[in-house]
C-alpha cells in the first residue's frame, strides 16, 4: 500500500497532541503525569494550526495516519550560526506509529522538513531529541556540533 504525505491542519488537533503525550510517555514519563501539558498544549496548538504558524506533515496508509512532524519558524536574535538571520526552524512532535518504525518515515518527514526550510530561506533548523530518536538524527548527520549538507542545522540534545 501506497504512503502519502499531506499538510497537517486544524482538524489533527487531537492527533497532535496524542502523538505528543505518547512520544513522551514513551521516553519514560506517565500518561497522567502528561495530562495537564497535554491540555496546556492542545490550548497553545489550535491557535497556531488555524493560523499557519505551526506546520508539518502526516504521513498516510490506507487513509490512516502512521507518522508525523510538526513544524515553526520562530524568531530568533542574530547568532554566530546565522548571523544574518533572526529566524530558526524549529522541528517538533516527530511521531510514527510503533508498528511502522525503522521504515524509513521519520526520515521522509526530516527530508520534508528541510526542504521546506531551504524554501522558506532558513539556514539554521533546531530540534530537541529523546533518547529513542537520537540515532535517527545523528544518521541523517544531526549532532550536538555537525556539519549538515543543509548549510547550519543543528540538533540540540536535552540535558
Amino acid at each position: 500500500m501506497a504512503i502519502t504525505a499531506r499538510p497537517v491542519g486544524p482538524n489533527d488537533l487531537k492527533l497532535i497532541c496524542e502523538h505528543r503525550e505518547r512520544m513522551f510517555a514513551e521516553s519514560g514519563r506517565t500518561r497522567e503525569s502528561l495530562r495537564p501539558m497535554t491540555t496546556a498544549f492542545e490550548q497553545w496548538l489550535a491557535p497556531r494550526l488555524a493560523d499557519g504558524s505551526y506546520f508539518g506533515w502526516m504521513l498516510e496508509e490506507a487513509g490512516a495516519v502512521i507518522a508525523g512532524l510538526g513544524m515553526m519558524v520562530i524568531d530568533w536574535p542574530p547568532h554566530p550560526s546565522h548571523p544574518a538571520d533572526h529566524r530558526r526552524a524549529y522541528i517538533l512532535n516527530v511521531f510514527v506509529e510503533p508498528k511502522h518504525r525503522r521504515k524509513g518515515l521519520a526520515k521522509r518527514l526530516m527530508a520534508l522538513a528541510e526542504t521546506r526550510a531551504r524554501e522558506l530561506g532558513v539556514s539554521y533548523a533546531i530540534l530537541h531529541s529523546t533518547r529513542l530518536g537520537r540515532a535517527l538524527y545523528e544518521s541523517l548527520g544531526w549532532g550536538r556540533r555537525a556539519r549538515r549538507r543543509s548549510a547550519g542545522s543543528r540538533l540540540l540534545y536535552p540535558g
